[in-house]
């Protein structure tokens, strides 16, 4: 029995049809377009009229429109993914505000994870990203794991080489399964049931953060002021010296941080995730420099400033390194290329980051043998699951930790005296 007519307009290319449940409608590619090479599918939409006409108007058509009249404007539109298709998935995903909420980083990993599993090209030589959902199931993806965690490459003399990359391939699942738990909540009844993503047993790498040296550290700096790029040999130093991260260095150290005229002999160090801050002595008690090249760096700096971010780029109207997408959100994507140029121009490792230096300032105080407590008073520690115990730190602490570090570094011929 057919279902009560309807007289609703619909868009162009959108034709509807009676079925048990109510009126169907369909996106309908025309022929000639389909002969001159347009990217676009045919495709259902569904009963829901509004739904229909949304998406054939704001996405669809749109689209066709762009590949029809081929404006350089719109010439970049990205083929539009079949409904029910894991791009579409990704799509829906990229729509919603749990993803559109997310800082940048977030959103790159995301998006190295979508194109790494929906790029990966099948034995048909068809993407992953245009299968049906209802074929993808875990033994599929299990399947795709094995063979995504192992990357092969050829060297400069020609030879295979093979590396594992699971934090990758572990992160690139997540984000899959993320998706679809998203997706299937914005789209109730058009996924299956069981997300092929999950409780996939996946493995944490054994692969930590690259630790730098204290020779790469020396090596870094030199050839970042080479490039011009002083702020960057003094922002290592400082995640070294005082254990910071990029946020604290970069977004929050400000220029009245540094030996203000109430407490002109300290700084003020602060740690944005464990959100702990101190004042950290710059002297010892016969008034000798505790760190007397950075000081030096940070105290030129400040002769020029009247307030503001202590680093800044060294260029141009010398603006924040990190960008704001969002208040309170830091970007550090041209700062990490930046840093990561300056390790490849110094023929440093390339596995080395900006956090690298951090990580060794941390192995110094190991090195040097500190005490618990005095490793957790250099880096503002407070947690049982970074030190055994809770315990007050000390300026005292400080200055005697840092002593040892700078006595460590002597005994191996890094410092003279």
């Amino acid at each position: 029995m057919k279902p009560p007519r309807s007289a609703l307009p619909l868009p162009r290319y959108v034709e509807r049809k009676p079925t048990g449940a109510g009126w169907a409608h369909f996106f309908h590619v025309p022929t000639w377009a389909k002969r001159t090479g347009c990217p676009l599918r045919s495709e259902p939409l569904g009963l829901d009229y509004a739904a229909a006409v949304k998406r054939a108007e704001k996405i669809l058509l749109p689209a066709f429109d762009a590949w029809r009249t081929g404006d350089a404007s719109t010439a970049t539109t990205p083929v539009i993914a079949a409904v029910g298709t894991l791009d579409w998935m990704f799509a829906e995903y990229r729509a919603d505000r749990r993803y559109t909420k997310l800082d940048p980083k977030s959103k790159r990993n995301h998006e190295v994870g979508f194109k790494l599993v929906g790029g990966y090209v099948l034995k048909d030589r068809t993407r992953l990203g245009e299968k049906r959902l209802t074929v993808i199931d875990t033994a599929l993806t299990d399947d795709l794991y094995e063979k995504l965690l192992i990357l092969r490459t050829t060297d400069a003399k020609g030879n295979q080489v093979e590396r594992e990359r699971r934090t990758t391939v572990n992160h690139a699942m997540k984000s899959c399964r993320r998706a679809w738990n998203v997706c299937a909540r914005r789209n109730p009844g058009k996924l299956p049931l069981v997300n092929p993503f999950a409780q996939m047993g996946l493995r944490s790498s054994d692969r930590e953060t690259p630790t730098a040296t204290y020779d790469e550290l020396i090596a870094f700096r030199t050839k970042a002021v080479e490039m011009n790029l002083s702020s960057l040999a003094t922002a290592a130093l400082i995640g070294w010296e005082w254990l910071q991260r990029e946020t604290d260095i970069f977004a929050t150290f400000d220029v009245s941080h540094y030996r203000s005229k109430e407490r002109a002999n300290m700084v003020r160090v602060v740690d944005e995730k464990t959100k702990q801050s101190g004042w950290v002595p710059l002297f010892d008690d016969d008034g000798a420099a505790l760190y007397p090249e950075l000081m030096a760096e940070l105290d030129a700096i400040k002769r020029d400033r009247i307030g503001g971010l202590m680093l800044c780029r060294d260029w141009g109207n010398r603006g924040p390194w990190p960008t704001w997408p969002k208040p309170d959100t830091p970007d550090f994507t041209h700062m990490s290329r930046k840093v990561k140029e300056v390790i490849r121009a110094a023929g440093l490792r390339d596995e080395l980051s900006f956090a690298s230096f951090r990580h060794g300032g941390f192995t110094e105080t190991g090195d040097a043998e500190l005490t618990d407590r005095e490793i957790m008073a250099q880096g503002r520690k407070a947690t049982i699951k970074t030190l055994p115990k809770y315990v007050k730190r000390t300026t005292r602490q400080i200055v005697s930790g840092t002593k040892m570090r700078r006595a460590s570094r002597t005994k191996d011929g890094h410092l003279s005296e």
